[in-house]
């Protein structure tokens, strides 16, 4: 984590799955200056803060909606990781103007408060269901990485590079798949939406690992894209409960058969790596660095859990899920 020595950082949604795992690597390292938990909730802060002990962490109570008290909050800050976000698919449904509100506003509210602030870095974590969105939450941070990339070329920023970082479905975070299999499992039937349904799949160390490689890297207007292995979710069922039954239950509104992370349309403007891509702005494509370093992929190239060089076997997915203390 040497890209972090020294600076100043401020996590939003530091609270979460990927909030504490950054932490807990971070306060490990000990390289930064000061790291910052900005969130809402004072109750997973002050658990935060009893599990993590270090003089270095501090938290803000805050909202990304608020573009005054972020703003504030920001004053004198190297990197910004925007983790903050409605994520849950049915929420967002049911809920649309808060996920507009938070999602797509509170994005906007990072980029000019950034700027306004000329932080160095900000890199923000989307999802594979903002490439060609099925639902609202996918919509919306869809529009967040768009938000996230224009602020490399807003009027008045001269200091600040934003990226962005895309990944697939984390192994163990809240509301994920692995816990709620392991609580159906104790009926004896597991639901299946769909036996062909595919993911990609990483662990959040994982995550992590690829946001402070991909902060390392950035030049500003990149949507980085790891390169991580697919499993069918029927198949995940049999990891974690090879006893149970399964039950097909049809998909859901607003679900994907299969998560795509680089559309057709982006192939023009994507470039591959040892295990990455990168989805570059316009302006990036250009420069002499990526040229130089990045392989152009084909037209029409189309990076999708089902049609991924990269897949789990059976025992790999267990083993992966046991390593992590998730079996």
């Amino acid at each position: 984590m040497n890209d972090l020595t020294g600076a100043k950082i401020l996590l939003t949604g530091g609270t979460g799955s990927f909030g504490r795992q950054f932490v807990n690597n971070a306060v490990k390292k000990d390289v930064f200056s000061e790291l910052i938990i900005y969130s809402r909730d004072e109750l997973k802060q002050f658990e935060l803060a009893e599990e993590i002990k270090s003089e270095k962490l501090k938290f803000i109570l805050g909202d990304v909606r608020d573009f005054e008290r972020l703003s504030s909050s920001l004053s004198g800050i190297d990197i910004v990781i925007h983790a903050a976000a409605m994520k849950q698919i049915p929420a967002s449904e049911n809920n649309p103007i808060e996920a507009i509100k938070t999602n797509i506003l509170g994005a906007e509210n990072i980029v000019r408060s950034s700027i306004n602030n000329q932080v160095k870095n900000v890199i923000a974590l989307s999802t594979d269901k903002a490439a060609n969105p099925a639902n609202l939450y996918g919509a919306t941070k869809l529009c967040s990485d768009k938000l996230m990339i224009s602020g490399n070329t807003m009027p008045g920023n001269t200091a600040t590079k934003f990226s962005v970082v895309r990944y697939g479905n984390v192994l163990g975070s809240r509301g994920s798949v692995v816990p709620f299999f392991k609580e159906k499992s104790r009926s004896g039937v597991i639901p299946i939406t769909n036996t062909e349904m595919t993911r990609f799949w990483l662990t959040i160390e994982d995550g992590v690992d690829f946001v402070i490689k991909s902060l390392d890297r950035m030049r500003g207007g990149e949507i980085f894209v790891p390169k991580i292995p697919s499993f069918k979710v029927v198949d995940v069922a049999k990891v974690v409960a090879p006893d149970a039954e399964t039950e097909i239950i049809g998909i859901r509104p607003g679900e994907k058969l299969h998560e795509v992370m680089i559309t057709e349309d982006d192939s023009f403007y994507t470039l591959e790596f040892d295990d990455y891509y990168a989805i570059l702005s316009p302006e990036l494509m250009k420069s002499d660095y990526y040229k130089k370093n990045g392989k152009q992929v084909k037209a029409g190239f189309r990076f999708s859990s089902d049609n991924n060089e990269d897949w789990h076997t059976l025992e790999t997915f267990k083993s992966t899920l046991i390593k992590n203390n998730l079996l």
